[in-house]
């Protein structure tokens, strides 16, 4: 993946998120049925990340054009603006864990998300093992490569936990484009978000076929954005405390 000119790194990210596309592509099709059934039955699909991957749960929540079933599950310790080296202490201990899960009552039926993009961190994995204790479905958005190299830092790694896995394919250590002297340009966020919003489009296309009206946010900064959001509110405020 690195490249020793700057003026390639462009196709070089997009060759990346073409390949990420065709080899998630089987995998995005399962993950979209099983989403399409939740939201069919009003259930909440729980998204959780730590350190910089809490980017992508605020990319997942309360997002024009975003699934209003979304159900964040975060604390404010965990993302590096509130300290970066504190953010990384945290989110290598499983002790939060439990909290976060007493808050978040994950059921049976319900879906969760679990963004990291080397898996092996205890918090994630703690997060995503109290899930599958509680009846949950849980998909793993990680890089493989990064995975297998990482620190074991607690007892499985997430790809051993969760029942479907998106691969970023990002390469071990994050940083794609690199020199002599230097190393830079991770690429784990833009991957995901790239993978996050496939799976969107195809849950559309999955859903108009269905005729499954999907609860889908509309910007608050266009005309009738937030009257259309209202119901949406009123449904899922309820069960979804950060609203």
């Amino acid at each position: 993946m690195t490249t020793d000119r700057a003026s390639d790194f462009g196709e070089t990210m997009r060759e990346h998120l073409r390949e990420a596309e065709e080899r998630n592509f089987d995998a995005i099709d399962r993950i979209v049925e099983r989403v399409l059934g939740a939201v069919s039955d009003g259930a909440r699909l729980h998204v959780t990340g730590t350190g910089h991957s809490s980017g992508l749960v605020l990319e997942a929540f309360y997002r024009a054009g975003g699934l209003a079933c979304v159900n964040p599950i975060t604390h404010p310790g965990l993302v590096p603006l509130a300290g970066g080296i504190a953010s990384t202490v945290l989110e290598r201990t499983s002790d939060l864990a439990e909290v976060l899960l007493a808050q978040a009552a994950p059921a049976a039926g319900e879906i969760a998300v679990v963004f990291s993009s080397s898996g092996a961190n205890p918090l994630p994995v703690a997060l995503a093992k109290g899930m599958k204790s509680a009846g949950v479905w849980v998909v793993a958005v990680s890089s493989l490569p990064h995975l297998r190299a990482a620190p074991a830092r607690a007892d499985v790694k997430l790809d051993e936990i969760a029942d479907e896995l998106l691969d970023t394919g990002v390469p071990v250590g994050d940083a794609a484009f690199e020199t002599d002297h230097a190393r830079t340009a991770p690429l784990s966020s833009l991957t995901s978000i790239y993978l996050w919003n496939l799976l969107l489009a195809r849950l559309a296309e999955r859903a108009q076929e269905a005729a499954v009206d999907l609860p889908l946010w509309t910007s608050a900064n266009v005309v009738g954005g937030d009257e259309r959001n209202a119901a949406l509110l009123a449904k899922y405020r309820p069960r979804v405390p950060l609203l």
